[in-house]
């Protein structure tokens, strides 16, 4: 199931999420223009590898300062692929301008990158012995989700599934699309556990912890009612209430 559209209207323009994809590709330009050995050396700084932290990389070389600890933030700016890329990016630019509508520019950008944080640490702890390198802005764009569930729950996402060769477009709830999304990632993170922590793949548990990270925080980061404009009448989507939910039509009689 791939999203392609939502039903949350907004107010204002989404220059955070535009900045960060932005960002995001140009960090990628700059990862694929380096030759391997300096590639290999940029992942090694900037990608996150948990036995730095918690494994034997720990005990031969300790983390000294706040700089040391950086990967845990560096790390979702980098991306394994241009799949990898344009995934994150198109699932950030579809949920993350209703957020940040609804947290403002600083709020949402310092959300953002908390819940990247958070993320970070959630598959570092799962997976503390690692020597694999752990990139990409899915944790925090995680995040995203489970906030935007937990503020409109109601909220209409268009799916596209293929059947074949054939797309198939169908409407879901938020909460039905998140409920499909968390499942599909903590079931795989479950099966993970006990496994080699050296074994490539989808980092399931930075999924996870993003996602959790963005629920809890929601309530929280969301900016008071009155201190955001009303709607007018002519913003918004044809038939969607500010939350996202289908408005109900009155027939004659009420």
């Amino acid at each position: 199931m791939f999203p392609i559209q939502d039903s949350v209207p907004t107010r204002n323009p989404a220059f955070v999420v535009w900045t960060l994809i932005g960002v995001n590709v140009l960090v990628f330009l700059h990862q694929i223009s380096l030759p391997p050995h300096l590639l290999e050396a940029f992942l090694r700084e900037y990608a996150l590898i948990p036995a730095r932290f918690f494994g034997p990389l720990a005990q031969v070389a300790p983390p000294q300062g706040p700089a040391d600890w950086a990967p845990f933030a560096t790390n979702m700016f980098l991306h394994g692929g241009w799949m990898h890329l344009i995934a994150n990016m198109w699932t950030l630019w579809l949920f993350g301008p209703a957020v940040e509508d609804r947290l403002g520019p600083g709020r949402f950008l310092a959300f953002y990158l908390a819940c990247g944080v958070a993320a970070s640490w959630a598959h570092a702890a799962m997976n503390p012995t690692s020597m694999l390198p752990a990139l990409g802005a899915s944790g925090a764009i995680a995040g995203v989700i489970g906030c935007y569930v937990r503020m409109f729950p109601l909220a209409r996402i268009v799916i596209m599934a293929p059947l074949g060769f054939i797309p198939i477009f169908f409407e879901v709830h938020a909460i039905a699309f998140a409920l499909f999304w968390f499942l599909s990632q903590i079931l795989p993170g479950l099966m993970t556990l006990g496994q080699s922590a050296d074994v490539g793949g989808v980092a399931w548990w930075a999924h996870i912890g993003g996602f959790v990270a963005g629920w809890v925080l929601a309530p929280w980061v969301r900016l008071p009612a009155s201190a955001r404009r009303p709607y007018f009448a002519d913003e918004g989507r044809m038939g969607f209430a500010p939350d996202g939910s289908r408005r109900r039509v009155r027939g004659p009689w009420g």
